[in-house]
């Protein structure tokens, strides 16, 4: 090989060695999810030519789901810092907004140097349990999974957040208050691993509160001095009610829980951070805060 050859080579590798791997995607439960029946019928997406578009732009409307999986999305390596996110994608509990709160939610996290695990949870909610259950159960075992492989994967396992939109937001709160046991049996030794998120982002949240009773906290989300410490998102004009989140916020307040809540007047619901609206500039406030508490720092 020529001299040129062999530095045209080089530079080729040298600049291959910097893009971030590609991601690998793994199932949560190797022997089926709990109390599967197998009867939903074929996973796919259920948006139509009538299917809103946000930001000018088609959103993939996951259904279907009974095998749900975790999918890794490393930050450059030049940007790393070790820290980690597992994205819960909104829609209902009925369905998976994959694309605008799940893969473009991992790439602007990778972007700020934080590895991304994008959660692909079961939906729709099963009749005979609560619909957070099953979903819960999926959540539960992929923060175990994800720290059981933080050398593989070069993360740092005591620093490991949630992100939740919509419903996957209602499911990241279920987790901040439920992570002392698994709701479900044990079946590997990822199970042993604490699923308690170090920091939890909330955007645009729904069901925290109970409207009927006087906006009580819904009776699933446990709140104490334990809770990790929180950043909410919603707008005024959000079709869930703002005083859910408001709520939310005195509650994790009054237990003496770090949280930091950004209000917009306008912008509505499921916007993501699609660009158009002042409220989709969220995730600057929410690097902002997970830097200042101290999750971004290279270690």
């Amino acid at each position: 090989m020529n001299a040129k050859l062999f530095f045209l080579a080089l530079s080729v590798g040298l600049a291959a060695s910097n893009l971030p791997a590609a991601p690998e995607s793994i199932l949560l439960w190797p022997n089926g999810a709990p109390k599967e029946k197998g009867d939903l019928g074929e996973e796919k997406d259920t948006t139509t030519d009538k299917g809103g578009l946000v930001a000018g732009q088609r959103v993939i409307r996951l259904g279907n789901v009974s095998r749900p999986t975790l999918t890794f999305y490393p930050a450059p390596a030049d940007k790393n810092t070790g820290a980690t996110v597992v994205i819960c994608p909104g829609g209902g509990y009925h369905i998976l907004a994959m694309d605008l709160e799940g893969t473009e939610i991992a790439e602007w996290l990778n972007s700020i140097g934080v590895n991304a695990v994008l959660l692909k949870y079961r939906v729709p909610a099963r009749k005979e349990r609560e619909r957070w259950e099953a979903p819960l159960e999926d959540l539960q075992r992929a923060f175990g999974l994800t720290r059981s492989r933080a050398g593989q994967w070069r993360l740092d396992p005591r620093r490991i957040g949630v992100i939740g939109f919509s419903a996957g937001a209602h499911l990241s709160a279920v987790l901040a208050g439920k992570h002392d046991r698994r709701i479900y049996e044990p079946v590997d030794a990822a199970d042993r691993e604490s699923c308690r998120p170090d920091f939890v982002l909330l955007i645009y949240p729904a069901y925290l509160t109970v409207q009927k009773e006087n906006d009580k906290i819904a009776p699933e989300l446990n709140i104490t001095k334990e809770t990790p410490a929180t950043f909410l998102v919603q707008t005024q004009d959000d079709k869930i009610r703002v005083e859910s989140s408001i709520f939310y916020y005195l509650a994790l307040k009054n237990a003496g829980v770090p949280v930091e809540m950004h209000l917009y007047p306008s912008g509505g619901h499921g916007y993501g951070l699609r660009p158009g609206k002042t409220v989709t500039t969220w995730p600057q406030r929410a690097a902002d805060w997970m830097r200042e508490m101290g999750w971004l720092e290279k270690k």
